[in-house]
């Protein structure tokens, strides 16, 4: 008797036991539908409204907005709330219901997908009955752990489909404002009152004022800029916004929402124009009002963007120069999404695939968004530009976009369209590719989706911009191509062409096409030989621009480094040559600068010319007056230049990418590599929000040892590289001696488990 009421209490208690560890796991949360978060949003007219997308739906007479999923099986993702080492995912249940009574009822009326023994937490396909159009579905989920953990299910989460169901469609989120107040203002000598916003942004003005009549007009000065006298600038250089704007004030107190006229050259036919329901905007930060009799109660600032998680990710380090750096760029980045598409600034608003490219990255470095680049990608394939190089960085682009996002359907619907854009039509038996030997017929522009850009007919290399002979500058000017002598076969333009067939190669793979995978690997390794076989100097070992030249200017060489083009023996030749050459290339080109100098752990000069004072440098945005970056180094060096061109926008993708070290090594960050490259940089701690949840990575250097904090989230797995100097480097984890591999200047930690580990290497 004894012994059966000692086995009930130890079943009771083993019961009780489970019960007490299943509620260890928290709910799943950060709950996505086609990638995106807070599908279940509602807003009118670019604001937020607290309704359900049931009662914005019954109001059908209202124009609100709210994102639609177009897609006939969704996907969805989660994230999993376990901080425990090693915490992985053993299986899932979602449930998807036609009502929200039904699935607080736990009732998947659609889809019940039961207990699904699957580690994947990103990219579920939609699984149940067929969805209808305009129809609302709510959904939850919950999880199981290696440990054996249930959790409860999820806070419910809501999505709306659209009029029309298709195979696959990028969704996306409506376009938002928000309201600021200005951060100070002053009285000028003149008497006239200036407003500061702090920050560049585009919006649109909303004053407040009390008048006494109803004959008064009120001057208002908008602006980027400020002049000497502490004013708006009503002269500025370059494209940088000015407006005056005449206000007729009505008698008494009133509210008035200002209209920015349309400026011809940013909405014309290629230009992205601003939806009907957030109206016209401009870039600014500063507002003069003109001295007035009238009562100003109040003025605020409707700033317009795509919705941007300002927490997503943080960056601070001992370098208050490099801090400021990651401000600015991750700034411009939320600011320049005011159209929903990745576009040049405010002076065309026209997406090109160049600008596209650095958009892409540097918005994965500021935010876990992604359908802004797959939205941004399908439009360039249908709308090319005309620069070689810029057709073959689609193919950047969308390896880019799987790898970050996990999430293939894009490049699947695209892959045909894709495969021209890497110009084999315009190779010769070796490989090398050029746009100058006769062979761009119609056919070939066509099957690029190019007609005519800016009076070109062809594609043109272009290798960086401005050009020799400037943009409105003096015809001597040399531009930004530093000396690039522009030959038949040109080998920036086939570093790039090298490039996109390594990347179509692998998103080939990744869709089953091995027959395509096998043939774009045997393509690239053919360009790569004949690129090393035409353009290496056998005398300097450096890259030359072309075929019929000696000169070797940064682009080639850089490039070349960049994309795993230079042999080992020229690797030294190469890096002297590129440091001759400082920054003479475009903000644009310095993307691929810092990639190269990083890739071959040269971090304390890549690190000196990120946080450089000089004229050619981000500082020198700053200290120039912009809080975006600009669209060049200065407008000494292009007339026309704007502030707020997300090309420059390179350190923020580059501190998380190179300095931080923080890379997926397979979609989604499923695994992460973590490969801190300091330089002479003392401390730095970085949170980057993945599909996965957020990593997070700190380290302390000194002349004795480097300390590395490191968090991976749930469901993931590092490989994490330690900087060494010698073999007597001594390594521990967790104060514990830990034996690492050498590989060249680092150590490296394979099969790092999800949680937070703590090294430190004794010199």
């Amino acid at each position: 008797m004894l012994a059966l009421r000692n086995l009930f209490l130890t079943i009771l208690l083993s019961i009780l036991c489970l019960k007490t560890n299943a509620q260890l796991l928290s709910p799943p949360s950060a709950l996505r539908v086609d990638l995106l978060l807070n599908a279940d949003k509602v807003w009118k007219n670019g604001m937020p409204v607290e309704l359900s997308l049931q009662q914005a739906k019954q109001q059908s007479e209202v124009a609100y907005q709210m994102a639609r999923i177009a897609n006939q099986n969704p996907q969805f993702s989660w994230i999993i709330n376990d901080n425990s080492e090693g915490s992985t995912q053993t299986a899932y249940r979602i449930l998807v219901a036609s009502s929200a009574e039904n699935l607080k009822a736990s009732k998947g009326d659609f889809w019940d997908s039961g207990k699904v023994i699957k580690s994947q937490q990103t990219g579920i396909i939609y699984n149940g009955q067929k969805l209808n159009s305009n129809a609302i579905y709510y959904w939850k989920v919950k999880v199981w752990n290696n440990r054996q953990n249930e959790s409860g299910f999820s806070e419910p989460a809501a999505f709306i489909t659209d009029s029309t169901l298709k195979v696959y469609q990028t969704a996306y989120q409506p376009l938002v404002k928000s309201l600021e107040t200005p951060v100070h203002s002053k009285q000028l000598n003149n008497l006239n009152i200036l407003y500061d916003f702090g920050k560049d942004a585009f919006g649109q003005l909303k004053i407040s004022v009390k008048s006494t009549t109803d004959k008064d007009t009120l001057q208002i000065h908008v602006g980027e800029a400020i002049d000497a006298a502490g004013g708006v600038e009503r002269k500025p250089r370059g494209t940088i916004r000015y407006r005056l704007l005449k206000l007729p004030l009505q008698k008494g107190e009133h509210s008035y929402d200002l209209k920015f006229a349309a400026d011809g050259r940013n909405t014309g036919p290629k230009a992205i124009h601003m939806p009907d329901y957030i109206g016209e905007v401009l870039p600014f930060r500063y507002v003069e009002l003109e001295k007035s009799d009238n009562d100003v109660i109040d003025i605020q600032r409707y700033v317009v963007n795509y919705s941007f998680n300002d927490l997503a990710t943080s960056f601070k380090s001992s370098d208050t120069i490099l801090n400021q750096i990651w401000d600015l760029s991750k700034h411009t980045i939320k600011a320049t999404s005011f159209t929903g598409l990745y576009v040049d600034g405010d002076r065309e608003r026209i997406p090109y695939e160049a600008d596209a490219l650095i958009n892409q990255l540097s918005h994965y470095a500021s935010d876990a968004e992604f359908n802004m680049a797959k939205r941004s990608l399908d439009y360039l394939i249908y709308h090319a530009t005309w620069p070689t190089e810029w057709s073959l960085q689609n193919l950047l682009v969308a390896w880019n976009d799987y790898l970050y996002s996990g999430d293939i359907r894009a490049v699947k619907l695209l892959y045909p369209q894709l495969k021209p854009k890497l110009l084999l039509a315009l190779a010769r038996p070796d490989g090398l590719i050029s746009t100058r030997t006769g062979k761009q017929d119609s056919s070939f522009t066509k099957s690029i989706h190019f007609s005519t850009f800016n009076g070109e007919t062809v594609l043109k290399d272009i290798v960086d911009w401005p050009q020799k002979g400037g943009f409105g500058l003096p015809p001597s000017y040399p531009g930004e191509t530093d000396g690039f002598v522009f030959t038949d076969y040109n080998a920036v333009v086939n570093a790039f062409h090298y490039q996109a067939l390594i990347c179509i190669s692998d998103l080939a793979q990744a869709l089953g096409e091995k027959k395509d995978a096998d043939f774009y690997t045997q393509q690239a390794n053919k360009v790569k030989q004949a690129f090393q076989r035409s353009f290496i100097d056998p005398n300097t070992g450096t890259i030359k621009d072309g075929e019929n030249t000696m000169h070797s200017s940064l682009h080639a060489n850089m490039l070349a480094l960049a994309f795993n083009l230079v042999p080992d023996k020229n690797k030294t030749m190469i890096i002297d040559h590129i440091r001759t050459r400082g920054m003479a290339c475009s903000v644009y080109g310095t993307q691929f600068l810092l990639d190269a100098l990083y890739n071959a752990n040269e971090a304390e000069y890549a690190l000196q010319l990120l946080t450089s004072t000089e004229k050619r440098s981000w500082y020198n945005m700053i200290r120039s007056g912009s809080t975006m970056t600009t669209e060049a180094w200065d407008t000494d060096y292009k007339n026309n230049q704007d502030w707020n061109h997300a090309w420059g926008a390179a350190p923020v993708n580059i501190i998380v990418r190179k300095l931080m070290g923080v890379e997926p090594l397979s979609p989604a960050f499923e695994t992460i590599q973590i490969k801190p490259q300091p330089g002479s940089l003392n401390s730095a701690e970085l949170q980057l929000a993945t599909l996965h949840g957020k990593i997070s990575v700190g380290f302390n250097k000194s002349a004795t040892q480097f300390q590395l904090k490191v968090t991976l989230p749930p469901n993931t797995k590092g490989v994490v590289y330690l900087p060494r100097q010698s073999e007597s480097d001594r390594i521990l984890l967790n104060g514990k001696a830990l034996k690492a591999i050498p590989n060249g200047k680092f150590w490296v930690i394979r099969n790092v488990k999800s949680g937070t580990h703590s090294w430190e290497v004794r010199y």
